[in-house]
């Protein structure tokens, strides 16, 4: 058994490209260090809807230079079998680890395919690489980011040329055809062949970003910003400098691209702790609002001052006031989001009498719902103009968002004053999220496996009235690892999170409101369910 695990790793070793990870591989081979050894060589990396995504290091088990030109081998081998005979890949890449060897990598293997690539000129936001795509009209469509995941890591996200994310059965098919490459050795890498582009891409994206916001309206919220140590910032000073903005106020400390996140422990605005430096720049210049990117910039967090002090906006809150900042506009069009977000938005479609649809989880699902006008997922992503960019973008989002908060400051009145209305013409609806991240993958199927056999029959007092498996799928929805409770007045779903190994629930609970006086009791009232959802949930869970 030792020998054959020392035995792959040394043909690993033999086709490695890149000599950190041979330095790296090469010492545990000397070292004996079988530990290490299994837990790189005990299987490969799966490439699924996500791309690939995980750990930097030598071995099938990480994000290293080999399985990245395998990837890109097996991505183009799909491409020539569905007709693109020459056909556009367009790449682009963050500023973690490796990603610019990565992207070059990709740009030599599909040249040395016959087909063309083109590579982004210099580390840029995702949603430039999505825009990209239609807008070059390419076959398909490469990023290299592990988006907020922990410095150690990055990742492969894969689009076709709609400038959608994979979604089944193409990533299968992709993923058969990875497995299918021989020996790194017989896979063409041309040194030359492949185009970088200009800027002219990123101008037509900026160009593109005044659509997003009303002609003539107003442009004088400030804000403070943060890229959270990745690429956002130069695209997003840019957006707003031709909307009109004021200059943000940029947190120093996290402004530049730094591979090693020193300043904060997940470089997620979400993540605890990751937003103090943008709440400290907050106190010192009081802006009217708090942006906030994640490290690839497709995500938008918002924070603002309400009763004195600084708090972050959930995900769903900044979902329905783009929202209603959309109906207001007259946006006509499909709102949509995935299913663990907010049914509030189902109530402001159904009141505007605009079509309404809920995805599973991923923006590789939203993207795709005809006649989509606007869709977001809890998880801080929004699509705000998706002829443009056909994914989350925060870019967009950012800008939308501060000329709603430039709205509602002529009227001398704050998101939090927006967010009250909708909870009286809507009910409060409140939620929360039960994220736990393990180290063993089991605990996971482990709690899985226990909902399934014991479903809860109640939850803070409240009866389960519906407890479906997501593994059947629903007449609306495909199959996927999730199970739904719907309660009387709230909804928990729970799913293992595709990107992280975490298991997630999602709580909303949903209390009437008949007047501004009631929203604070409403507040406590869904504050005490949802805390005492998750302790039951825990306990059904097992975790």
């Amino acid at each position: 058994m030792q020998d054959d695990l020392i035995a792959r790793a040394r043909t690993w070793l033999a086709e490695d490209p890149d000599p950190d990870t041979r330095d790296e591989l090469t010492k545990l081979i000397e070292a004996g260090d079988v530990t290490e050894l299994t837990a790189r060589f005990s299987g490969t990396l799966q490439f699924g809807t996500a791309g690939l995504r995980g750990e930097l290091g030598a071995g099938p088990l990480r994000m290293n230079r080999a399985v990245v030109i395998r990837a890109a081998a097996g991505l183009a081998a799909y491409l020539k079998k569905h007709g693109s005979k020459n056909g556009l890949v367009v790449i682009g890449y963050d500023a973690r680890h490796k990603s610019e060897d990565f992207a070059r990598d990709t740009a030599a293997v599909i040249t040395g395919a016959g087909l063309r690539a083109a590579v982004l000129p210099r580390p840029l936001p995702t949603p430039v690489l999505a825009f990209a795509i239609r807008h070059l009209g390419a076959a398909a469509g490469v990023e290299v980011t592990a988006s907020h995941n922990p410095p150690r890591d990055n990742g492969y996200k894969v689009y076709l040329g709609d400038g959608s994310q994979i979604v089944p059965p193409a990533d299968a098919e992709i993923a058969a055809e990875i497995a299918a490459i021989g020996s790194l050795n017989d896979v063409p890498r041309p040194d030359t062949g492949w185009e970088t582009l200009d800027d002219s891409v990123l101008d037509a994206y900026l160009a593109r970003t005044d659509a997003v916001l009303a002609e003539n309206s107003p442009r004088t919220a400030r804000t403070v910003y943060t890229a959270m140590h990745g690429v956002g910032k130069d695209t997003l000073l840019a957006a707003f400098e031709r909307a009109g903005f004021p200059t943000p106020d940029l947190v120093a400390e996290q402004a530049d691209p730094d591979p090693d996140f020193p300043t904060v422990a997940f470089p997620n605005p979400e993540e605890p702790g990751a937003m103090d430096l943008a709440f400290a720049k907050a106190r010192e210049t009081d802006p009217d609002l708090i942006i906030a990117n994640d490290p690839d910039a497709d995500r938008c967090a918002v924070a603002v001052k309400d009763d004195g002090a600084w708090r972050m906006l959930r995900g769903d809150e900044v979902g329905a006031l783009l929202a209603a900042h959309l109906v207001a506009r007259g946006a006509q069009g499909t709102f949509a989001e995935s299913i663990v977000s907010s049914s509030l938005l189902g109530r402001i479609a159904e009141k505007a009498g605009l079509p309404y649809e809920e995805t599973l989880t991923g923006f590789k699902w939203i993207a795709r719902v005809e006649g989509l006008r606007y869709g977001y997922e809890e998880a801080l992503g929004y699509c705000v103009d998706p002829e443009g960019v056909r994914d989350k973008d925060g870019i967009t989002a950012a800008l939308l968002i501060t000329e709603l908060a430039s709205e509602l400051k002529e009227q001398n009145r704050t998101l939090p004053d927006l967010l009250d209305d909708l909870a009286v013409a809507h009910g409060l609806h409140a939620t929360d999220q039960l994220s736990v991240r393990v180290e063993d993958l089991s605990v996971i199927a482990g709690a899985m496996q226990r909902l399934r056999e014991h479903p809860p029959t109640a939850l803070a007092g409240l009866p389960v009235t519906r407890a479906e498996d997501l593994t059947r799928g629903t007449d609306r929805l495909p199959p996927t690892d999730g199970l739904r409770y719907t309660l009387t007045g709230a909804r928990v779903i729970v799913r293992p999170s595709g990107t992280e190994p975490k298991l997630k629930c999602y709580l909303e609970v949903v209390i009437p409101v008949a007047t501004h006086a009631d929203l604070p009791t409403a507040r406590a009232e869904a504050t005490a369910l949802l805390t005492t959802i998750k302790q039951d949930l825990s306990t059904a869970a097992g975790i």
